[in-house]
Order: structure tokens, then C-alpha cells, then sequence
């Protein structure tokens, strides 16, 4: 067994405990049917990075798939509970630059379709140690394959159903490529796990509307936003394929890789291989405007 000492420090149910301790039941819904939802929150300088929306967007998961949280939180505070906790976890583990993982449950209950009378969720979090800010993916851009989108669709629940979007991306990566843009037909939805983007001749950055069909991003909010207040013109709409190969840039958005430029679409190199200028000075501008908000 490990040496517990030295061990990251995970919460379970209403505890914090080493992680070769962690435990939730056979029986957990989230185990047997992908009955959960999760969010990840970054963490920069030892501070939680745009929480209050990704818990905002926890409890729209939670409704719209009729869960709650834990009794434990509830009678905590609810939302405020699961920050204390989180913050808690950051402190525990002394991460300084990473992310915090928590993933909400039905509970436990007798294998049955039909959801349990009287289950309470299960709640787990925790923590990973990451370099977000200084990204090779961030300096030399990333290549992506586009694939056939084959998940359920309601993809804006940010529900742990993520089999297809883990099929996508290794058939990406084992063709040498970092990560894979979902479509329907030649309409591209969003990348495995992130929102994607074109940039036009004119500059004209766009990217999908919102829907079922993609996750409602914290990071992609957060950058439209930014655009809007720095000059950048944004169109919310379906783009294709062609139009992405006819892309003067590409970039995806995530709560753990900010922004990152992509220089190659299939076997196509934007540009001229390297991450434009618009992907980069968004990239900057929200980095550091997250930096000024942990000192505010």
C-alpha cells in the first residue's frame, strides 16, 4: 500500500481521505449507468479560476436530470458547501496550478433502471496537478481529426457519458493527431472535450450556437465575452468542415487549456502552421484577466 502520508487527499462522502482509501459502493448509479454529472474547475496561484459559473452549471445538470446534491452538502450550504470543499482539497493538497474534479452521483441503490426512492447522491472530488499557463499545446498548436459525433444529445447535461467522446479522441490520437473535432455530417459541433472555433479572412471568429447539441462552456463564455469587449466580431453559427480547411486560424476552449491554437485540421495546415495571432492574444487576455481577478 501506498504511503498514506504522502498521498493526495480525495473526498468521499462527506470525508477527506488518501486516496488509496477512496471507496464508493459497487451499487453506485454512477457506476453501473453513467447516472452522474461532473464539472472540473481550474486552479491557478493556489485559487479556484471562474467557480461560481461551473457550480451554477452544476446545479442546471443536476435539475435537469432530477438529482440533488448530498444531505451532507445540502445541510452545508449547498453550492457554498461544495466551494468550501473544493477550497479545502486545493489547501489539503497544496496545489498551486491544476484542476479540481467533482462528480455528483444518484447514490446507491439495487441495480434497476428506474431511479431509487430514498438514495442519497454520492459526491466525490478531487484534485490534479497540471501546467495550464505554460502549455506546449498552447505554444506549437495542436492537430485534429475530424469524426463522425455519435454521443446522446442532450450534450449540454455535463453528464461522466464520455465513452464516445474517449472513442473520438484515441481514434484521433492513433492516427498522430492530439485531439478530434465531433461533426454531424460536415457540420462541426465541438471538439472531445472542449468548444471550437474558426477565424475568418475578415476575423470574424465563429464558432456553434448553443444547444443540445454542444456543452454550454464556462471558458467559452467567458472568452466570447472577452472578445466582445476587446473588438473581436463573433458570429454564433454552424460551420463545416470546408470552411474550417478555408480557416485563417482555429482554436479550442476548456476550463484546463484555456485556449489552445489549432494549426492542422485533418490532413489541412492553417496558415502557415504555427498558432495565428487572434488564438494567441485571446489566450493571453483571459490569462491574465483571470490572474488580475484572484489579486482583486
Amino acid at each position: 500500500m501506498a504511503d498514506e502520508a504522502n498521498e493526495r487527499i480525495v473526498y468521499v462522502n462527506g470525508e477527506f481521505v488518501p486516496e488509496s482509501a477512496a471507496r464508493i459502493s459497487v451499487f453506485d448509479r454512477g457506476f453501473l449507468f453513467a447516472d452522474a454529472v461532473y464539472e472540473v474547475t481550474s486552479v491557478l496561484r493556489g485559487q479556484l479560476v471562474e467557480n461560481a459559473p461551473h457550480l451554477a452549471r452544476l446545479e442546471r445538470s443536476l435539475s435537469e436530470l432530477k438529482m440533488t446534491l448530498p444531505a451532507v452538502i445540502v445541510a452545508n450550504g449547498g453550492l457554498a458547501g461544495v466551494e468550501a470543499v473544493q477550497r479545502e482539497l486545493v489547501e489539503r493538497n497544496a496545489l498551486e496550478e491544476g484542476v479540481v474534479y467533482l462528480q455528483v452521483s444518484r447514490g446507491t441503490a439495487d441495480r434497476d433502471f428506474g431511479f431509487p426512492a430514498g438514495s442519497d447522491p454520492t459526491l466525490v472530488m478531487f484534485t490534479q496537478q497540471k501546467s495550464i499557463i505554460d502549455s506546449a499545446a498552447a505554444r506549437n498548436g495542436i492537430a485534429v481529426k475530424t469524426v463522425d459525433d455519435i454521443r446522446w444529445m442532450r450534450r449540454d447535461i455535463k453528464t461522466v457519458q464520455l465513452l464516445a467522446a474517449s472513442l473520438a479522441k484515441q481514434a484521433a490520437m492513433e492516427e498522430g493527431f492530439d485531439d478530434a473535432w465531433v461533426c454531424d455530417g460536415e457540420i462541426v459541433n465541438e471538439a472531445s472535450s472542449a468548444n471550437a472555433y474558426i477565424v475568418q479572412d475578415d476575423g470574424t471568429i465563429v464558432t456553434r450556437h448553443l444547444g443540445n447539441e454542444i456543452l454550454h462552456g464556462i471558458t467559452r463564455a467567458a472568452v466570447l465575452k472577452l472578445c466582445e469587449t476587446h473588438g473581436y466580431r463573433v458570429e454564433e453559427r454552424p460551420f463545416t468542415v470546408e470552411e474550417a480547411y478555408a480557416a485563417r486560424e482555429a482554436f479550442i476552449t476548456s476550463a484546463s487549456s484555456f485556449v489552445y491554437p489549432v494549426v492542422r485540421i485533418n490532413d489541412r495546415v492553417l496558415g502557415n502552421g504555427v498558432p495565428g495571432p487572434v488564438a494567441a492574444e485571446l489566450r493571453k487576455i483571459y490569462i491574465d484577466t483571470a490572474l488580475a481577478s484572484l489579486d482583486a
